[in-house]
């Protein structure tokens, strides 16, 4: 497999775990107040990140690698989770799909100012496409208003993209999975502080569903698939792999319909199938 096709394939498989998220984040808040949720996620990944380099024996990051991952830190570990809890306070994860929809478009606009990439102009055309696609598909599906919703997811996604793009730039030098593991392991302390001085005081109410979606967003959203996410744009082109976030919204539809029973409409595959496209034609174009 050359390093272009492995970057797509580890990319896939990024956006797959991450397509739990945001429904896992939204059951979890239910329980969770969302500060307490983000540090507590954030605790727990460092924690794991932190025996992952210690086993390996990972060389610590150089000075001047320290400025990108204090930014990893705030796009990813922080803003992200954060912004994205207190949002779906206010709406559904069926509304957020809306700014989902935008991330690529993010993260791609962030690998030019952050990562040198240069795409072709066609490449612009058919990522805005596939983003109105999905925007307009989770719009057809109702969307409530809620104005401090929206901004905060708004934010989410900036910070988000900007994240994913410093990320991956630093991954081609010092590796996908220890991105994200410092800047885990930067954020470990304060997270930690903050993890017990927002602990409720006591977890009686807390339902099953809850420490299931905690449990989901701090292994998988938080660490895991950023082995993969990361390593992919690494090696297939940020603003190219990073395409394939179009998909993440329709991956969460077909997993609620595996696991929840519930229905996939014909409407979900004919997008679906247009979203598919509109990634090829960007993949084609990025470079």
């Amino acid at each position: 497999m050359d390093k272009t096709t492995s970057g797509w394939v580890n990319g896939f498989l990024g956006v797959l775990i991450f397509s739990g998220s945001l429904p896992a984040t939204r059951v979890a808040v239910a329980d969770f107040d969302p500060v307490f949720l983000t540090v507590a996620r954030a605790a727990i990944a460092g924690a794991l990140a932190l025996v992952l380099l210690l086993a390996f024996r990972e060389k610590w990051p150089k000075p001047g690698e320290l400025v990108s991952l204090v930014v990893v830190a705030l796009g990813v570990v922080v803003g992200f989770p954060l912004l994205t809890a207190l949002a779906l306070k206010h709406v559904t994860s069926a509304h957020s799909i809306v700014f989902v929809g935008l991330l690529p478009l993010a993260t791609a606009s962030f690998a030019v100012l952050r990562g040198g990439e240069r795409p072709r102009p066609a490449f612009w055309l058919f990522s805005g496409l596939g983003s109105l696609l999905v925007a307009g598909f989770a719009l057809l599906q109702g969307v409530t208003a809620a104005p401090v919703g929206d901004l905060l997811m708004l934010g989410a996604i900036i910070v988000c993209g900007l994240g994913y793009a410093e990320g991956a730039k630093l991954s081609r030098t010092l590796g996908g999975w220890q991105v994200i593991s410092w800047a885990l392991v930067l954020s470990l302390p304060v997270m930690v502080v903050l993890a017990l001085a927002t602990m409720p005081p006591s977890f009686a109410g807390t339902g099953q569903s809850a420490w299931l979606g905690l449990a989901y967003v701090s292994v998988f959203s938080m660490l895991i698939g950023f082995v993969f996410w990361y390593r992919g744009l690494a090696q297939g082109g940020i603003a190219a792999v990073g395409q394939l976030q179009l998909l993440q919204p329709f991956f969460g539809l077909v997993l609620a319909a595996g696991l929840l029973g519930e229905a996939v409409s014909g409407s979900m595959v004919a997008v679906t199938a247009a979203v598919v496209a509109c990634v090829a034609g960007a993949k084609r174009f990025a470079s």
